[in-house]
């Protein structure tokens, strides 16, 4: 018997943040819970509900479920155990959460929300791994970076950022790929000759993508790209100088290119050491963001004098969510001057990278959804400070 539809009562409780005096609701209690990751939304258009991954006590295999944040009730969404499916990886899925993309191997599948009908859309080519992933506006297709497999020594084996440094010298060739929802195939756009990742169809046209060259941020030469699917011109985006360590980068509602600067020494990571994994920074840097349009071009250039884990912009580009070392920010960038004040205490662990908050905006920017492994070390539960 399937467990789709399953139900299980809500676990929400509050408390109040003892930095900020704020409210803070915990949605979740049992388990590990993971939401989206950034480049992604885990809330479903209407801001009524939010869908994330759920692992049982004991169980290896993550389930997708679907929380109600009006009730708390929760509904399981897969039963990957039944269907064969031994681990996913990146998830994607429509603004409206009635499909869901999802990397299981060397292939990728649609789920018809509230069905268990699986289609499968496109098998790796030999000798290469899905990276990430993401869904144009219109629900037509889905990108995902592909890149080659070696063989590497592990730096930091099971642990946060395992095999970054590693991975980038040794992975010479990527592919950006476009798939065809309807099942129909797919093609690669962009043929690259390093490790690839964070691709995302702009928000308001099948024409641009951005995706990255991944690696330390302070090693990458040139982190951001920006590609036409149309004429398949690749172009940079922020053209980078030897001082750039840039990264981050996602699409604003708006269409725009949100980026990091930290300046010389930033790798872009955060360990459960509470430090870089791989750079010392220069403490005299002082960190940027910046806005670029679908031609590259800068619109927006300004100084932040602190920095951010990860960032998420609201709807008009006003306020900035960031998880700093130990608490959730919100930073008013409305004018040149910015301010920065505490949301609440997150306290995570920064174990891996599920346990970091990675904090987002809903769609109306009523509410910030983050992640936190606070009250037990490796077992991220689900947040959500209420605007």
């Amino acid at each position: 018997m399937s467990n789709v539809g399953r139900q299980f009562p809500s676990e929400i409780t509050t408390f109040v943040d003892e930095t900020s005096g704020r409210t803070i609701k915990q949605l979740t209690k049992s388990g590990c819970n993971v939401h989206f990751y950034f480049t992604e939304n885990s809330y479903t258009l209407g801001d009524k509900e939010i869908i994330y991954k759920h692992t049982n006590e004991g169980e290896k295999i993550a389930e997708l479920y679907a929380m109600d944040l009006e009730t708390g009730v929760r509904t399981q969404l897969t039963d990957f155990a039944a269907w064969g499916i031994d681990n996913i990886g990146f998830v994607t899925k429509t603004n409206d959460s009635k499909y869901i993309v999802f990397i299981a191997g060397d292939k990728v599948y649609k789920l018809e929300r509230g069905t268990e009908n699986l289609m499968h859309l496109y098998t790796a080519p030999f000798g290469f791994k899905f990276f990430g992933g993401n869904i144009s506006f219109d629900n037509r297709y889905v990108a995902f970076a592909l890149n080659e497999i070696v063989d590497y020594h592990r730096q930091f084996s099971g642990k946060n950022y395992d095999g970054f440094n590693e991975r980038y010298y040794k992975q010479k060739r990527g592919k950006i790929v476009v798939i065809y929802m309807d099942g129909s195939g797919g093609e690669t756009i962009v043929d690259d000759t390093c490790q690839v990742a964070h691709v995302q169809f702009a928000p308001d046209t099948n024409e641009f993508l951005s995706y990255c060259h991944e690696g330390p941020w302070n090693l990458v030469t040139q982190r951001i790209w920006m590609v036409n699917t149309v004429t398949r011109r690749v172009m940079p985006c922020f053209r980078q100088d030897a001082p750039d360590s840039v990264g981050h980068e996602f699409w604003t509602r708006d269409g725009l290119v949100f980026f990091d600067n930290r300046g010389p020494g930033h790798d872009g990571t955060i360990t459960a050491d509470r430090k870089q994994a791989f750079a010392e920074a220069s403490e005299s840097a002082i960190p940027c963001i910046g806005f670029a349009d679908k031609d590259c071009n800068i619109v927006r250039y300004l100084e932040v004098p602190f920095y951010c884990n990860h960032y998420h912009a609201n709807i008009d580009n006003t306020k900035l969510v960031g998880d700093a070392l130990d608490d959730l920010m919100l930073i008013d960038i409305s004018t040149d001057t910015p301010k920065m004040e505490v949301l609440c205490k997150h306290g995570t662990s920064w174990e891996s990278q599920s346990t970091h908050p990675h904090p987002t905006f809903s769609w109306s920017n009523d509410s910030i959804l983050y992640a936190s492994d606070k009250d037990e070390q490796g077992k991220p539960q689900l947040y959500l400070i209420e605007l």
